[in-house]
Order: structure tokens, then sequence, then C-alpha cells
């Protein structure tokens, strides 16, 4: 058979072979490509400067509604609470993320990172569970911000008599565009993020300039707001409120995790390829992530003091005029409809870019880690598919919170610190490992500050934690169930030989010349009894390949790379497999590229359903009958004329 005749065996035929679909709705699902195919981003790597502007459209968008939420929920003490958040910004965030650019090069980001230091069923568990959570900040990202452009696109004069006061549906309308973009076969550009984002940074240091030049005209509105301070009580007495109040205003956080996973398309020193570590990249990923964060936190602080001394309290609380759009009410009132228009335009791009890299990065992140676990269906893979749900979950989303922007704030907040608490965390566990106790410690207190402001914001709105807790309950459901579904596949991505010895003797075993038997020992004794056994019990002609597998500690995983090692022994041949995660699976495998004459599988007769759970958590279990499941299965998606081998079911 010509397709086992592959020396080396470099890559498995498995079911995801067969061909898919051509024509009707599954053909276009499938057409849409598939996004777990290898991409090398470096021969795309940009200069630091210009991908920064890839991280803004997600960091910087913020500012069309940050403001807004400071003022509902800290009022006066907004420019203090603010203050105290840029404060969390440049010493806790930053040098926490300048740690996991350091660690994960390749765009990983801090879910991989922890992945590696916690191995294991616990660390899957842990993936699974942060990945509910990065779900929920890239959801709501999604949808918060389209309701946001849909908020300035509502109060916009020129564009009101049109579209009315319908905030859910533009909303609807805006996702919808969203994943038109997205089934039409859209990819982030950097230069298409660069001719939105640097217009809107401009117009917002503009707007913000003319506002504290109004600030400065009327010099009552400081005296103003001193008294309105002063009336929370002293000095340590408005820091406490602030600090009670600035956890709230944790969407200003939001972009370090995405500076993290464009990493990949950050170009560094000229070796960097030929080093193990690109210090490169990782220099200028580090520059990236300080720029964003200064620019960001000197537009935070601007637009909180101009915002709080310029804005009424009956116009930014819920449902007034600068509520969600602090500093287009501005535009608008200090530069007229015409400027104020250019800035809702520029805020309703960025927003609704916010959501394509939102959108993007789900896209990336699922098909990441989801089916390398085997716990996600093979649909995940294609690109349309999951479109189609990311969308249809953003509308049930909109139309639950009503297209509220404050009322999904609670749930953007908890997602986005929840991601800064891992970072912290495997920041700590990775500074711990090598040695850097000093850092290590200084990054457990950062994950304190976190934990702090996490456990604030899910008391005060628990509505994201809930929101979290759904996504958390269906990623683990989905997983638990996909890998339950997809345990009987080869689940083999590659065999390799462990010398050129090996290679030469499997070459000659190759295609119904040999007799496949399985054992649990190498040992002489073992199989001498077990040659005996064969020879009485069946007409068998032919030598006999032992096999022997041995298993790897960490039988979470759900792929593996198995390597053969091939001796023979007078008439029979001896097949040692190393690196397997499961017994079965790989059984199956070798049966599949040896092609043996028969294969004899044998049973223990223990409890099935004992057996059933052993197979899924250990590998291990009933192997003979779900060697022969498993190769019934996979004949079936690959259908050829040659004879299969004949199996025999033997009792222990």
């Amino acid at each position: 058979m010509g397709r086992r005749s592959n020396l080396f065996l470099p890559q498995l035929l498995t079911r995801e072979s067969a061909a898919p679909p051509k024509h009707g709705v599954a053909g276009w699902l499938h057409r849409g490509g598939r996004l777990d195919e290898e991409k090398h981003g470096d021969e795309h790597a940009q200069p630091w400067y210009k991908v920064l502007w890839l991280t803004g459209v997600d960091y910087f968008s913020t500012l069309g509604y940050q403001p807004g939420i400071a003022l509902l929920f800290a009022g006066a003490l907004s420019p203090v609470a603010t203050a105290i958040l840029v404060l969390v910004t440049l010493t806790c965030a930053l040098p926490i993320y300048a740690q996991v650019v350091r660690r994960s090069f390749a765009g990983q980001g801090s879910i991989a990172l922890l992945e590696n230091l916690i191995p294991g069923w616990g660390g899957k568990l842990l993936v699974l569970t942060l990945l509910g959570f990065a779900a929920t900040d890239f959801v709501i990202t999604m949808t918060l911000s389209s309701a946001d452009a849909a908020e300035h696109a509502i109060h916009n004069p020129y564009l009101h008599d049109y579209i009315g006061d319908h905030q859910v549906g533009l909303t609807l309308l805006l996702l919808a565009l969203l994943a038109a973009v997205f089934l039409a076969g859209f990819s982030e550009a950097i230069g298409l993020a660069t001719l939105v984002a640097i217009p809107y940074i401009i117009l917002n240091f503009i707007v913000l300039g003319r506002a504290l030049m109004e600030c400065l005209a009327h010099p009552e509105a400081l005296p103003a707001w001193q008294t309105a301070l002063s009336a929370k009580g002293d000095t340590s007495s408005i820091m406490i409120a602030a600090l009670i109040a600035f956890p709230q205003l944790a969407l200003g956080l939001s972009g370090f995790e995405t500076g993290a996973s464009v990493m990949p398309l950050i170009k560094g020193d000229p070796d960097d390829d030929e080093q193990p570590v690109p210090h490169g990249r990782i220099r200028n990923a580090r520059k990236l992530l300080a720029t964003a964060a200064i620019l960001m936190s000197v537009l935070l602080v601007l637009s909180s003091y101009v915002t709080t001394l310029l804005i009424p309290a009956s116009d930014y609380r819920e449902g007034g005029k600068a509520s969600g759009r602090a500093i287009a009410y501005l535009a608008h009132k200090l530069m007229g409809s015409g400027v104020g228009t250019v800035y809702d335009i520029s805020t309703i791009l960025i927003l609704w870019f916010a959501g394509a890299s939102a959108m993007a990065g789900l896209l990336h992140l699922i098909p990441r880690y989801l089916p390398r676990f085997g716990m996600a269906p093979r649909w995940v893979s294609f690109s349309r598919p999951l479109v189609l749900v990311l969308f249809a979950i953003t509308v049930a989303v909109t139309v639950a919170f009503k297209a509220n922007v404050n009322a999904q704030s609670g749930a953007y907040a908890t997602g986005v610190l929840v991601l800064m608490l891992s970072a912290a965390v495997a920041a700590a566990l990775a500074l711990w490992r090598e040695g850097s106790r000093g850092w290590g410690a200084y990054c457990w207190l950062v994950a304190g500050v976190f934990i702090y402001v996490l456990a604030d914001n899910v008391l005060l709105r628990p509505d994201g934690l809930v929101i979290a807790s759904i996504f958390i309950v269906a990623t683990l459901v989905v997983s638990a169930v996909s890998r339950y579904g997809r345990a009987t596949e080869l689940r083999v991505t590659k065999v390799a030989f462990s010398d050129a010895e090996s290679a030469e003797l499997w070459k000659s075993m190759v295609g119904k010349k040999v007799n496949l038997a399985p054992i649990r020992s190498f040992d002489p004794e073992t199989r001498r009894r077990k040659t005996a056994e064969l020879r009485k019990h069946y007409a068998m002609e032919g030598p006999i390949a032992f096999l022997n597998v041995e298993l790897i500690d960490n039988r979470s995983e759900f792929l593996s790379e198995l390597i053969l090692r091939v001796r023979r022994e007078g008439d029979n041949y001896h097949i040692k497999v190393s690196q397997a995660i499961a017994l079965a699976n790989t059984i199956a495998t070798i049966s599949e590229h040896l092609d043996p004459v028969r294969l004899f599988l044998g049973l223990s007769r223990q409890n099935l359903v004992t057996q059933a759970f052993r197979y899924l958590v250990f590998g291990e279990g009933e192997t003979g009958l779900m060697v022969y499941t498993i190769l019934i299965k996979y004949w079936e998606w690959t259908p050829e004329d040659d004879v299969r081998p004949l199996i025999f079911l033997m009792s222990d």
C-alpha cells in the first residue's frame, strides 16, 4: 500500500484527511479556510512603532467610554482614581508584561505561560478556565465597543434624524457587519490599524487640549471641583475613597494581553532567527508596551481632569448626554458639530476595529488551545463556522444587556483583570523557579493588587463574574464532551525512528509481512510465553512483531509524536514505542502504518466503567476493545481496496 511506504512516516493521516464537502452549506463553511494551519508571521514583521497601532485599536479605543464610566463610578474622585490607575499601569501591569513577553516571544501570552508552568490535568483545567475569562474579555469587547459606537452615532446631530434611538438595533447591525467581513475572509492589517488609530489619538489630543484651554479660561471650575472633593473628607479619606473607586476604572488596563499576542509581528534584530531567544524582538516588544502605557496614561489623566471639571453631573449620569461618550460630548460642546462629527466618525471606526481585533483574537486563541487538547469539535478549526457561533454569542449578550455600555463594563473589567492576574501569577512562578526571588516577590505583590481590584469589581458588579462563569461552564462542558467524542481518534501527529537500524528494519516489516502482538513487558519470559500461546491456538505463519508502548507521565495531552526503536531477535521483531499518551490509540496507529497480517489484542475482563475512565483520563483501560473500536472508526473514514488485518481479541 503506497500510503504506508514512506520510511520515516513524517505525518499521520487522520480522520481529518477525508476530503471536505465541496457543495452546499457545508462546502461554503469549509471554504472559509482553516485556523489551525501554520502561519509564518516573521515574513510580515514590522517595526514596533507600526505594530503599536494594532495593539492600540484595542487599548486606545477605551477612551471612547472609559472617561464617562470613570465619572459615573467615581464622580469628583475621577482624577484621583485615574491617577491611581495610571500608577498601577506603570508600576504593576507594565513590569509584569515585560516578564511575560520575555518568556512568550511567540505570542503565546500569559495563558500559555501558565500552561507550561503547571503541567497535567491541573494545567489543562486552569487553561480552560482562563479561556473562559478570555472569551468574556473578547466577546464583551465586541459587544461593548459596538454598543458605544452606536451610542456615538445616535447622539450625533447629523445622524440622529436617520437612525433615531435604536441602540440595540444599530449595535446588532454593527456586529452583523463585523461577522460578514470575517466571513468574507478578513485578516488584521497593520496598515489599516494605523489609519484608524493615529487620527483618533491626534483628535483626542486636539479635543482634550481645547478642553484644557477651556478650564484655564474659566478659573472658577477648579475651585468648584476642589470644593466637591473636600466634601469627601480630608486627604486620607479622599485617598481611601479613590482606592475604593479605582477598580471600576480597570477598563484602562485592557491592552497589555493584546500587546503580548502581537509579538510575532514585531521585527527584532537581524540575527534573532538564529538565536534560541530573540532578544531584539523582546526588547522592541517592551518598547511597544511602554510607549502604549505612557501614551494612554497621559490621555487618561488629561481626560479625567477636563471631563470632571467641564461636564455637569446630570450629563454624565446613565442616560445623560455624556454617558458613554464624555470626550465626544466635549468635542461637540466646545468645538462645534463639525469637529464633533469628525471625532464621532473616528471613534466609531476605532471602536468597530477594536471589535474586529477582538474577533481576530478569538479566532486565533480558540483553535490554538482547544483542538490541541482534543476539547473542541473539528469544525472549530474552520473560520466560518466559528465566526457564526461567535456572532450568535454576541447577539445574545447584546440583547441581554440591551446594548448598555455601563452595564457591560463589569463583565469586561472582570475578563481583563483575570488575565492580568494570570499574567502576574505566571511571571511570579517563572521568576521564582529561575531563582529571581526579589522580582518574583514583587510579582506576587502585584498579583495581590490585582486580586484586590478583581474582588472589589466582582463585589460591586457581580454580573461580570456571572457572565464569565457562563463562558467557563460552557467551555468546560464543550471540552469534556469533545474530548469524549474524539477519544477514538488516532491522536498521533508524527512517527519517527530512534536510529537508522530501526528505520531499515521497519521497512522490511511493512505490508502484510508480520503478525502484530502488543505486550506489556519486553522480558524474554513474557515473549516466550506469548509466542507459545499464539503458535498453539492460532494457525499463524510468519514472524511476530512484539509491540511495547511506554506512556509519558502527562496523560492530559491529546496528541503525541511517537518515537520507535525496532530490533530483531531470531525470526521475530521487537518494537519499542515511547512518548505515547494512550495505549489503544498508539497500538492502532502502529497497526495502521505497519499493516500486519494479524493483530492480536488482549482483554482484561475488568469493570468496563472503571476501564473507560482510566482510558479517558490516564490513556489505559480495556486496551483491546478500544484498539478495535478505533480501527473500525478510522477505516470508515479511510476506505481502500487492500485487505485489512485480521483482529483477534484474546482473554488475558
